[in-house]
């Protein structure tokens, strides 16, 4: 826009102002102006304006020189020279402006040119980017088809999976019904039209808008209770129609594990209800069948013992006075022939009993070779009477069972086995099985197919014998091995082949080689038939049949007893009540007439004379109601019928265990009146209850017995030099039991002391001992513990006992470490296993194992006994002796 002559000066002006940001002013600017010529500057000033950078270009015009004379012609060359001087400089400096701009513009270019091979470069690598974008997109397409292909067959997996689920819930017809966490209708099966009115427009209905056609008031309820706690829910629910469901409600969980509603199923059954229910009335008939079978054998088994009874009482009074060999010899075919009749009916009693659970195991150690012997010895005559050989192989080793019971299972073994073999023989030996001994019998007879091998043990089953022959018994001899092997848990086995014998076998549990027990103490022998010392005594006989009393009376006459006879318990209870006669015995039927049945009239015969005199109940009754009864009212039962031997034998052992009665009245021999002085036993207990409780037991046992209810009145009472046992109550108001012991050894008072307690305080048992008690007990005790812990108090006190106890105890004390010595000094000292495991440095685990040592090795069952097995000993927890 510039004119050519001011184009580079106006350039150059504009360029130094904005370099230097000050006004710059460029001269030698020539133009005409209507044809006359003229100078100008160029003046250009930086300026702001609203914060942005402006360039104000003024054109001013030069200064006119005044007029003046014209010079002469050298003076005119001079300033020309000079203005062209000037126009030079001017012009030199445009020129190096003009360079300097060129140069700056060169440099510009150069930028400009450097920027656009840059940016052309930023366009090439976009383009290479774009083009790597492309094949990304074509990339991502491709991928994205193959998901989109995956989807469609995920989602067409998915149709067919749901497809499947909702085949599998109608095609199992069973109700199903979804819930949401509003209980609001998900989801139903087709079978839940059977419960509720549903149809598919009640998806997303409140289940309460339903009509339910069950009797189901809770089913909201346990909804809510199910979406609560999250626990399942079941019952079972009856339609109107009635049908039988069971309805559980399930949480609906998520894959997350969260709870999305609830499932609810309904399972028809009415079928399997109507079966528990046939089931239910076929169990009871059963039972009741069951107990008729019962009632009738017990009915049976009296009507026929009766008379049984009677042959085995003339029996054995035909025994005592047959003489000559004839007769003797049909005595005693007469004894086989009831003892056969006894035999079977014996069987149905072993089964009665059991059902009953009368039949208790006693588990004890015992060589098992004892068993073989008797049964060798017991049935070698019937082998031989068989013309069998039975082989009996003696065992040395030692089994844990009750031999009594172990002795009826094999005997019912071995009999089974000579009964059912015609020719041969019967073994019957031992062998180790493992933690086991295996007791085998072993036959050479008919043998039992594989079919039977399980209903030979099954109640009157018999093989071959359709016209149940007598000598072949009832068929409950093996029924009963399995029963009582299941009660000692000794396993029974069988094998057999038909016509080639059988093999039953009994595992019982070995003894361990080295037993650490003590050896139980023998029971007192049963008198003999010619037992030189027999008691007679005053026995009342009660039996309704007269000729089983008549036999009994004469049976027990000739025993020397003074026998009274009553037909039934009335006339036995008036006999007592008019003082006819003070039974030492009581022998009795069980089933008798007139309302009473012989337990019930002991019962009472006892409470009337005060004391509990020996019963012995005779029956033939073997229903479990009466063997229950019997049991549990400490009376010896008979069943009919018993043999006259074992009768007398029986009442002379209960003769000899009854206390002598002490003679009131005798007078003492001279010099004996120490020894024949009868002891009290003094007993002082604030318990009323507890008090008349001992007087009653001691009373019975035949003891002298005074009791007070505080220790005072027991120092006011007692007088000095009378012999007895003190049984005290250790914490009684005012003066308790350990200070009346104090007092009594303070005053010289020797006396057997017990002391009782509610708790086990060792420390307690330990100071009463040094106060001179003999004995420490806890409540409750019971009455042979009582009885024999008094017997051992008095036999103390008369020194008759204290070396061989005191011997015994030191004895038992001597096999103890010095470790469990040690712990033994701090247990008397009643200290805990914890305070005993600090003081010593040793875990309260190694502790509690001395402690179960010292228990085992003494023998104690409780801490008491143990402080008096130590006190016995003379330790104490200084390591001294008792003085």
């Amino acid at each position: 826009m510039a004119r050519e002559g001011i184009r580079t000066k106006l350039r150059a002006a504009i360029h130094q102002a904005s370099q230097d940001k000050k006004r710059v002013v460029v001269t030698g600017g020539r133009a005409r102006r209507d044809g006359e010529p003229f100078s100008f500057s160029i003046a250009v000033h930086p300026l702001q304006s609203e914060g942005e950078d402006l360039l104000l270009v003024c054109f001013l015009d030069a200064a006119t020189p005044g007029v003046t004379p014209a010079p002469s012609h050298p003076t005119r060359n001079v300033s020309r020279v000079t203005e062209l001087e000037r126009e030079l400089e001017s012009t030199r400096a445009e020129l190096e402006g003009a360079i300097r701009n060129l140069e700056l513009s060169s440099e510009e270019q150069k930028a400009v040119n450097e920027e656009a091979l840059s940016v052309n470069e930023e366009f090439q690598s976009t383009n290479e980017e774009l083009l790597a974008s492309k094949e990304e997109l074509q990339s991502l397409n491709e991928e994205l088809t193959a998901l989109n292909g995956q989807l469609q067959e995920t989602l067409e997996r998915q149709r067919t999976t749901s497809s499947d689920l909702q085949n599998v819930l109608y095609s199992t017809d069973v109700a199903t019904l979804f819930l949401d966490t509003e209980m609001k209708i998900r989801f139903f099966t087709p079978a839940t039209r059977a419960l509720f009115n549903v149809i598919p427009g009640d998806v997303g209905r409140p289940l309460s808008d339903l009509n339910s056609l069950a009797a189901d008031a809770t089913l909201i309820t346990d909804v809510k209770a199910v979406l609560s706690d999250q626990a399942a829910q079941e019952q079972e629910i009856e339609t109107r129609d009635g049908a039988w469901y069971l309805r559980r409600i399930l949480p609906y969980r998520t894959q997350a594990g969260g709870v999305d509603g609830v499932v609810i199923t309904f399972v028809d059954v009415t079928e399997r209800r109507r079966a528990a229910d046939a089931l239910e009335t076929a169990k009871h008939d059963a039972e009741l069948a069951n107990n008729a079978k019962s009632r009738f054998l017990a009915a049976a088994s009296h009507d026929l013992r009766q008379p049984l009874q009677s042959l085995v009482l003339l029996q054995g009074l035909l025994a005592k006075v047959a003489s000559g060999e004839k007769v003797e010899r049909l005595v005693k075919r007469l004894d086989e022939t009831i003892s056969a009749m006894s035999g079977m009916l014996n069987a149905l009693l072993d089964i009665n009993q059991i059902e009953a659970g009368t039949i208790k195991a006693e588990i004890v150690t015992f060589p098992i070779n004892d068993l073989l012997d008797r049964m060798r010895e017991e049935l070698t005559y019937h082998a031989r009477g068989a013309k069998l050989s039975l082989s009996v192989i003696p065992c040395s080793l030692s089994v844990e069972s009750d031999p009594r019971l172990l002795e009826q299972m094999l005997r019912n073994l071995i009999s089974n086995a000579l009964k059912y073999t015609p020719r041969g023989r019967v073994l019957v030996g031992c062998r180790r099985h493992g933690p086991w001994l295996r007791i085998e019998v072993w036959d050479t007879g008919i043998g039992i197919p594989e079919t039977e091998l399980r209903a030979i043990f099954d109640e009157y089953h018999q093989l071959h014998n359709a016209a149940r022959e007598r000598n072949l018994g009832l068929g409950l001899g093996l029924s009963i091995v399995q029963r009582l092997g299941r009660l000692l848990e000794h396993p029974v086995q069988v094998r057999s082949r038909p016509e080639h014998g059988s093999v039953f076998s009994i595992d019982v549990k070995r003894a361990p080689p080295a037993p650490e027990r003590r050896v139980p103490a023998l029971p007192a022998p049963l008198p003999g038939k010619d037992a030189g010392s027999r008691k007679a005594a005053a026995v009342l006989v009660i039996e309704d049949d007269p000729d089983v009393r008549s036999l009994l009376e004469l049976l027990l006459t000739t025993e020397g007893h003074a026998v009274t006879v009553a037909p039934d318990g009335d006339t036995a209870v008036a006999l007592v009540e008019r003082n006819a006669i003070r039974p030492e015995l009581i022998l009795a039927d069980y089933n008798l007439p007139n309302g009473m049945t012989g337990l019930e009239t002991a019962s009472r015969l006892r409470a009337r004379l005060g004391r509990r005199i020996p019963v012995v109940i005779v029956t033939g009754d073997i229903s479990t109601t009466t063997l229950r009864d019997i049991a549990g009212q400490d009376c010896v039962q008979l069943n009919k019928p018993v043999k006259a031997d074992e009768l007398t034998l029986i009442i002379q052992r209960l003769l000899a265990a009854r206390p002598s009665p002490v003679a009131q009245d005798a007078p003492s021999p001279p010099g004996e009146h120490a020894q024949a002085a009868s002891p009290t036993v003094f007993i002082v207990d604030d318990d009323d209850l507890v008090r008349q409780g001992m007087r009653s037991v001691l009373e019975e046992d035949g003891r002298t017995v005074e009791d007070y209810d505080s220790c005072e009145a027991f120092i006011e009472a007692f007088g000095t030099g009378r012999p007895g046992c003190l049984l005290v109550d250790a914490y009684l108001p005012g003066m308790k039991g350990l200070d009346l012991l104090k007092h009594l050894q303070a005053s010289s008072h020797a006396m057997a002391a017990i002391m009782i307690t509610g708790n086990s305080d060792v420390r307690m048992a330990v100071e009463a001992m040094k106060a001179g008690a003999f004995d420490f007990i806890e409540k409750p005790v019971g009455r042979r513990d009582l009885l024999a812990c008094v017997t051992q108090a008095l036999d103390q006190a008369q020194n008759a006992q204290r070396p061989v106890w005191h011997a015994a105890a030191a004895e038992q004390l001597s096999s103890l470490t010095h470790r469990q010595r040690e712990i033994l000094d701090l247990v008397l000292a009643g200290h805990p296993s914890k305070n005993i495991a600090a003081d010593l440095g040793i875990s309260q685990r190694t502790v509690e194992n001395h402690r179960a040592a010292i228990m085992k090795k003494t023998g104690a069952k409780s801490l008491p006994a143990l402080a008096r097995i130590a006190l016995a000993a003379a330790w104490t927890g200084a390591g001294e002796h008792f003085n």
